[in-house]
């Protein structure tokens, strides 16, 4: 199966996947990218707009998954409206929502936080503080974890989510910003299956 991963980050979504399938990531930041390449070898990393190349490229994957940037959506940006760091949301969530909604044929899930708003298209299923619109309807499960209490402590959420923490600061990415955006690998394997089954 031909997969495109949007917006990658360090993999955490795709952390479970195995190397059964043709998987493509795509990332901005090239340092993140590096790490990915290391963390996942067997995958093809773009260092690239994820925005664009879903547009250029969707025709060519039968399952793809995005999480496109939250800072603009989460509850945390509220905590910005006495200063200049207030910012709109980033419209290209829903972008991409319509886009795939309307022309992708395959199977797809886009993934972000709860946001501060109601939700300008209704979410398919939640999981934990997130929110997926997906091609198919998902059962939400149940995650529970200590995620809260290790969110600040860089070694217990590489322990905790697999990630080996030197090949992170070999690649000189903040540890802690890195692991606290990616998808829990759990919650990553669990749609995955569900959704292309595993």
């Amino acid at each position: 199966m031909k997969i495109l991963n949007l917006y990658a980050g360090i993999g955490g979504n795709r952390k479970l996947w195995g190397d059964d399938h043709d998987i493509t990531a795509v990332e901005l930041n090239p340092k993140i990218a590096e790490c990915y390449q290391k963390l996942f070898p067997n995958d093809t990393v773009i260092v690239g707009d994820a925005h664009e190349y879903l547009r250029q490229h969707f025709r060519e994957f039968d399952f793809i998954w995005a999480s496109p940037p939250c800072p603009t959506h989460s509850v945390l940006q509220m905590s910005h409206y006495y200063d200049e760091n207030l910012k709109y949301p980033d419209m290209t969530l829903y972008q991409e929502i319509i886009w795939l909604k309307t022309f992708f044929k395959g199977k797809w899930v886009i993934e972000n936080v709860k946001p501060y708003y109601k939700p300008l298209i209704e979410p398919s299923f939640e999981i934990d503080r997130h929110y997926f619109w997906s091609s198919d309807f998902v059962f939400g499960c149940q995650y529970n974890d200590n995620y809260t209490k290790i969110m600040d402590n860089i070694k217990a959420m590489a322990s905790k989510y697999g990630f080996d923490l030197s090949v992170l600061k070999a690649c000189k990415v903040d540890c802690r910003l890195v692991l606290r955006n990616c998808v829990k690998p759990e919650i990553g394997k669990y749609i995955f299956e569900q959704l292309i089954g595993g």
